[in-house]
């Protein structure tokens, strides 16, 4: 579900399903085939949700633990991790349940926070993504002024800054009800479905600020920054080929801005797969702001998940297309930790159990070296660096 969308307070159908927020349904749950169906649905969005945590918390922690990944233009990474973290943990564990059970059972106080979350959560993403966007410009564009540009105080500024524009758009509006018109309203015995309603004013306003203009921007950044990347390696190959005596030195001025490039063009996938996933949502989010019987209802919970399915999506784009988050990944995944006597490892279980059995002090000393040196051997053939024990 996405910015602009909100919900009506709990009325019963009269003429028009325009006009509802909670909707009443039958109950179908005797229908067997309904229930696999169902059944098979929610192992799949149970699926979507597990990813989208367990690989965004993965994002979160790679950034965390390796020190290669601790550059200032990778805090929005975290701050677009944590976004769709919120989504997964905030908004897609309710819409599960609300899509399956075909009624909502939080309360409809709740339903608001819950509409407020998926707003903010939503809005911040496509923001972190922008910023995302044009951090990767100025690096390219001109990164002997990129230090100057991003500093601390300018990019925890800027996160700020977008999730307090998020929080805005979406808390602000709905608790004052901004977003709903005034409607009658009537008390249901039945039980109450938590939809999204939206006047079409509120719907394109909204709509605007959350995706179609940050939208317009990522792609007018991108264009341009893939104008530069082919400069660059133009340029780059034009002054290695005359200089084969510097063959070294040109080769890592080389291998530095491909890295570089690589990762700008990451990002750009991770911009285009956004757009894949979001665009039907928010073209549909505009029509049925007008015309509500236009989209059906099976649609509409597609499109809304496949928005979803974008926070899953992200940490797997890292791994596949990027060689730092990949590496990252895999020390996260499998961390030895060879400072620890209670490793996990199994070598250094063995190193900690000969230096256990040293009888003096001399003599645990000696093995103590022995061990220092094996454990930097098998660390350097794993990771190309030397550990202290």
């Amino acid at each position: 579900m996405s910015p602009g969308f909100v919900m009506e307070d709990k009325v019963l159908i009269l003429n028009s399903s325009d006009d509802l927020n909670y909707t009443l349904h039958p109950d179908n749950s005797s229908d067997g085939s309904n229930i696999i169906t169902k059944c098979l649905v929610g192992v799949l969005l149970g699926l979507i949700i597990f990813f989208s945590i367990t690989g965004n918390l993965l994002v979160c922690l790679a950034i965390y633990k390796d020190r290669g990944l601790r550059k200032l233009g990778n805090l929005f990474l975290v701050s677009l991790a944590l976004a769709d973290l919120f989504v997964a943990s905030l908004v897609m564990t309710f819409a599960v349940a609300n899509d399956l059970m075909n009624y909502w059972i939080f309360g409809s106080g709740f339903c608001d926070i819950w509409i407020a979350f998926d707003v903010m959560c939503c809005t911040a993403s496509i923001l972190n993504l922008c910023a995302v966007s044009l951090e990767r410009f100025i690096h390219i564009k001109d990164p002997l002024r990129y230090s100057r540009w991003m500093t601390k105080r300018v990019v925890f500024g800027s996160i700020c800054l977008i999730w307090l524009l998020s929080a805005l758009l979406s808390f602000f509006p709905i608790s004052l009800g901004w977003h709903k018109p005034r409607r009658l309203k009537l008390v249901s015995k039945e039980r109450p479905m938590c939809t999204l309603e939206l006047t079409p004013v509120y719907a394109v306003v909204s709509s605007s600020i959350s995706f179609f203009v940050p939208c317009v921007v990522m792609i007018a950044l991108y264009g341009r920054l893939y104008f530069y990347a082919k400069k660059h390696v133009k340029s780059i190959l034009a002054v290695t080929k005359p200089s084969e005596n510097k063959a070294s030195h040109s080769s890592q001025h080389k291998s530095s801005h491909l890295i570089e490039h690589k990762a700008s063009i990451t990002v750009g996938i991770i911009v285009g797969v956004f757009l894949v996933c979001w665009v039907p949502f928010f073209s549909v989010n505009i029509i049925a702001a007008f015309c509500k019987s236009c989209i059906s209802d099976l649609v509409w919970k597609s499109l809304t998940w496949l928005g979803y399915f974008n926070s899953a999506l992200n940490p797997v784009i890292y791994s596949i297309f990027n060689a730092e988050f990949r590496n990252a990944f895999r020390k996260v995944l499998f961390y030895c930790s060879f400072n620890t006597p209670g490793s996990s490892c199994a070598s250094c279980q063995l190193c900690c159990a000969s230096l256990r059995q040293g009888k003096n002090s001399k003599e645990k000393t000696v093995v103590a070296l022995q061990v220092n040196q094996l454990c930097n051997d098998i660390y350097r053939n794993e990771h190309g660096k030397v550990s202290e024990v």
